[in-house]
């Protein structure tokens, strides 16, 4: 059914609530979990107009291995309880905006299913910024399960 399920984390309460759903949905269909974690890279456009603002120089690669390595802690983090359930997980660290990292780790791992949490579903700032939820709803390759991780 679904062997092979994406759910992304950003370390929050809210993502652990739906890696937590994700994990039992794996141990059920004895499927491969993978989690993904995306973060912001730093780019030379953006410190270039850093710089032109009178901004201090910043060493980029520095910036991005440190975001890399956070992320990659963030899915380790995330594992350890998916591992203890005996779950197979995968780990995706991966520079870029959060739902397209999601849909593209979807993609390449030929997913059943990406699990993800509702948070910033409602409210004002939906419309404002959008939402991982809503933009992975409407490009996702795969079924699509959104948890309830409000209160």
């Amino acid at each position: 059914m679904f062997d092979v399920i994406v759910v992304g984390t950003d370390g929050s309460e809210s993502a652990g609530i739906a890696v937590a759903r994700a994990t039992a949905l794996a141990k059920l269909t004895t499927g491969t979990l993978h989690l993904v974690s995306a973060y912001k890279g730093v780019s030379v456009a953006s410190v270039g107009m850093a710089a032109t603002a009178g901004a201090a120089t910043v060493d980029m690669d520095l910036v991005n291995r440190t975001a890399s390595e956070e992320a990659e802690l963030v899915c380790e983090r995330a594992a350890s309880e998916a591992r203890r359930e005996g779950v197979k997980v995968e780990l995706h660290a991966v520079p870029g905006d959060a739902a397209d990292v999601l849909i593209s780790v979807a993609t390449e791992v030929h997913a059943d299913l990406i699990v993800i949490g509702n948070r910033g579903m409602s409210g004002a700032r939906r419309f404002v910024l959008g939402s991982v939820p809503n933009k992975v709803s409407h490009h996702c390759p795969c079924s699509l399960l959104i948890v309830h991780t409000g209160a």
